[in-house]
């Protein structure tokens, strides 16, 4: 079985292969001061809940965009899974090239989904993932990064919004029955959900129009759920796509 994670700022997911097949998945928080003991106990938790036993697990690899944890949760891979991660960064083959002014400087979750998309669905593509902020990035026809757009995603604007206005409260983030709001949660739902479809049509539009392409659109994250099924400009939502980016990075470095 290959073990496959993805540390992101939030949340740190994980999921179980068993050849081509994903058998499993689990979420923990991102937390910078846990110790890899932690990490390492959590984490065989997880897997025997699900009747996965640490020696069934052959591989791990790691893409991560928080630095901090990396000491702590390599060495609990280590200790208590007897395996050296493979871990998404320079020197690793992904099958994509990037064309950016800086490609040093783009996440490795960023690239792990474009590789997802790319050997998944074919390029040239769009993936869209809502996570802590929301990307948007680009890979083409023939496998290249060309460009990535990068703004606040909707819990953050959600967060920004009750804790900036005093008298605002925290509410659920979620459509509400009609944009025409006559209370303030719904007004603050109205506000933050129909706001942002209106922020992902307008820049896959503004993409495909100065790109002067056509491209399949791929939505994926955790709070893509709350806009893929309210607009015609998401074509695919694959919750899985890290997931498989990761297995596809694994796949070739095995070569």
């Amino acid at each position: 079985m290959l073990l496959v994670v993805d540390i992101g700022n939030t949340n740190i997911t994980l999921g179980v292969y068993q050849g081509s097949r994903l058998a499993g998945n689990f979420r923990m928080t991102t937390k910078e001061n846990r110790t890899s003991d932690e990490y390492g106990v959590t984490i065989m938790a997880m897997l025997q809940a699900r009747g996965v036993d640490k020696t069934q697990i052959k591989d791990v690899i790691i893409s991560s965009v928080v630095p901090n944890i990396m000491y702590s949760f390599t060495n609990g891979i280590r200790k208590y899974f007897d395996k050296e991660p493979m871990i998404v960064g320079p020197g690793i083959k992904t099958g994509i090239s990037i064309h950016t002014d800086n490609p040093r400087e783009v996440g490795a979750d960023r690239i792990v989904d474009a590789v997802g998309a790319y050997y998944e669905y074919g390029g040239p593509a769009m993936v869209i993932d809502f996570g802590t902020a929301t990307t948007y990035d680009v890979v083409s026809g023939d496998g290249v990064f060309e460009v990535g757009i990068t703004s606040p995603g909707i819990k953050i604007s959600a967060n920004a919004l009750w804790e900036q206005a005093a008298k605002l409260p925290e509410i659920e983030i979620r459509k509400p029955e009609s944009i025409l709001a006559k209370n303030t949660v719904t007004s603050m739902q109205a506000g933050l959900v129909y706001g942002y479809i209106g922020q992902v049509e307008y820049i896959v539009r503004k993409v495909k129009e100065e790109m002067e392409r056509e491209m399949k659109v791929i939505a994926t994250g955790g709070l893509a759920r709350i806009i893929v099924g309210e607009t015609d400009a998401i074509d695919i939502y694959d919750v899985d796509l890290t997931f498989k980016g990761l297995r596809h990075i694994y796949l070739r470095n095995c070569k």
